[in-house]
């Protein structure tokens, strides 16, 4: 049976072609194929010495957005009677004709939508992993590390930051347990401290003690051992030199908004 080889030809890496080319092949199971990429392809010159090497009936898919050098790619590829096929050249066009302005031709501009969302990806699995204190080795590698008391919101915000494709790294306080020295070590100004009022703090935790099915009356809300807990993890905060938000009225979104808002004022300084 016949291999068809389907060149890809991209002025970036030609990676989005590809994937078409993949999907249109799911419904031809039939049918043998490789894909040949051409990436970086930005002279008239360059495909010409892609095209002296094809044969009558190949298919040529193109992802070019230069619309000259498209142009150019598509009218050669007729002469020779190549099957090509314009992947981006005819929705550029209508997109263009639908918000009445012109197209940047950016190269290049998928993949880095593609290196964000892998971005992302990757800052959501470091903040699992290092959720809680679960292992200090992170906080070296950390863009954000949140210390707080327990029920602080410090998990959703680190997930939520996550998202934003932040690395976080979260720290629970509790006085019987010694921070890690490494929390000592790093750049201060990637420490967010999260406090809150005690007796907000405190009906938190009768709410979480109460869905557990667990007596209110635990030493967990307890007024005093909360005092104890703040007071020791806002000394701490103040050892490192950290800054300190008070989250008791604040939403998530909000509280990761003024996190933001801090690093990006810490770096202008």
């Amino acid at each position: 049976m016949k291999q068809w080889d389907i060149r890809v030809i991209s002025d970036s890496v030609g990676e989005t072609g590809e994937q078409v080319v993949h999907a249109l092949m799911k419904q031809f199971p039939g049918i043998r194929y490789q894909v040949i990429r051409y990436p970086n392809v930005k002279t008239t010159r360059q495909v010409d010495d892609i095209l002296v090497f094809l044969h009558e009936g190949d298919i040529v898919i193109s992802t070019i957005v230069l619309e000259d050098l498209r142009n150019y790619l598509i009218d050669k590829a007729n002469r020779e009677k190549l099957n090509v096929f314009d992947i981006l050249g005819g929705p550029i066009k209508q997109f263009e004709n639908v918000f009445g302005i012109a197209a940047s031709e950016q190269p290049g501009a998928i993949r880095e939508l593609d290196e964000d969302y892998f971005g992302k990806i990757a800052a959501i699995e470091f903040t699992v992993r290092y959720d809680d204190g679960k292992d200090p080795r992170g906080l070296p590698m950390a863009d954000i590390v949140l210390i707080g008391v327990s029920r602080t919101s410090k998990t959703p915000t680190s997930m939520y930051l996550a998202n934003k494709g932040y690395k976080v790294v979260n720290i629970p306080m509790v006085p019987e347990i010694e921070p890690p020295r490494e929390l000592f070590e790093i750049d201060p100004k990637k420490v967010i401290g999260l406090i809150i009022d005690p007796d907000k703090l405190n009906k938190i935790r009768q709410d979480r003690l109460k869905s557990l099915g667990i007596p209110e009356s635990s030493e967990y809300a307890d007024d005093e051992r909360i005092k104890k807990e703040l007071d020791y993890a806002i000394g701490i905060m103040n050892k490192i030199g950290c800054s300190i938000i008070d989250v008791s009225n604040s939403t998530i979104e909000g509280t990761a908004g003024h996190i933001v808002e801090i690093l990006n004022k810490n770096k202008e300084n």
